[in-house]
């Protein structure tokens, strides 16, 4: 049997991070926690659920996954968010695939919890998602946000049975308040890339996005939790677009 060693960042993760690692004992012979010096309980959870926890500033979210990586005591890694915990059936896989060797990276399904509701459409399932690879081989790449994970050029992926439970939103308020955080950032990124966005743009790809999740990806089937994730997301657009453009005219004043 191959070892394998779970690899998680936080920072203020004690509403999850305890579930989180509970679904990794007996699978994972090393638990990683680096965590950006969170100001609650974090820490104190991930120690008392076996893990070894490293303290270390923020920098971003690339540098600090691959930074934990290294801190790792096996090669092949398992990488999980704080507020991801592996089902039952996705458990199962990962035992299996221990048992015969690892060969390439393995990718898995993410199902994601919005305010108590699995939502299955509006192109948010499956959410398919490289999280075991071997870090020899393998770095995350990207600054700001949506960090990517780089193979190496041939590298087989398998996609395993089984979901990786996503607790990401568990309020209207707490998907408000990342839409704010995101949105800066997002803007940032375009405006350091010389994007702009005029008035057409602004007002419309809200309109189209809100029409690709509710109505043409089915978001209307997740009942209220569709249509507000679709009002919401189509709020993200304008909000990154408004903030590019309040970018562009500060740099003009």
């Amino acid at each position: 049997m191959q070892p394998l060693s779970a690899v998680i960042i936080t920072r203020n993760e004690s509403r999850n991070i305890g579930r989180c690692l509970a679904a990794l004992q007996g699978l994972c012979e090393d638990l990683v926690v680096v965590d950006a010096q969170s100001t609650d309980d974090t820490c104190s959870i991930a120690e008392r659920s076996g893990a070894r926890v490293i303290v270390r500033a923020w920098t971003d979210y690339s540098d600090q996954k691959n930074f934990a990586n290294a801190q790792a005591r096996h090669d092949h890694i398992l990488s999980l968010d704080a507020d991801e915990e592996l089902s039952a059936d996705l458990r199962a896989s990962i035992e299996a695939i221990k048992q015969r060797g690892f060969t390439g990276a393995y990718s898995m399904n993410r199902l994601t919890n919005y305010c108590g509701t699995w939502v299955r459409h509006g192109g948010w399932y499956p959410d398919t998602k490289v999280r075991i690879f071997d870090r020899r081989t393998t770095r995350w790449e990207g600054s700001h946000v949506h960090e990517t994970l780089a193979l190496a050029p041939g590298t087989p992926v398998t996609l395993l049975k089984g979901d990786l439970l996503h607790y990401s939103y568990p309020s209207i308020a707490d998907h408000l308040e990342r839409i704010e955080r995101y949105s800066d950032l997002h803007a940032r990124k375009l405006f350091g890339s010389g994007r702009k966005a005029g008035a057409v743009k602004r007002w419309l790809s809200p309109v189209a996005k809100f029409l690709s999740g509710y109505v043409l990806q089915g978001g209307f089937l997740d009942g209220r939790a569709g249509f507000d994730i679709a009002r919401l997301s189509a709020r993200a657009v304008y909000l990154k677009y408004a903030k590019l453009n309040d970018l562009h005219r500060a740099q003009g004043a």
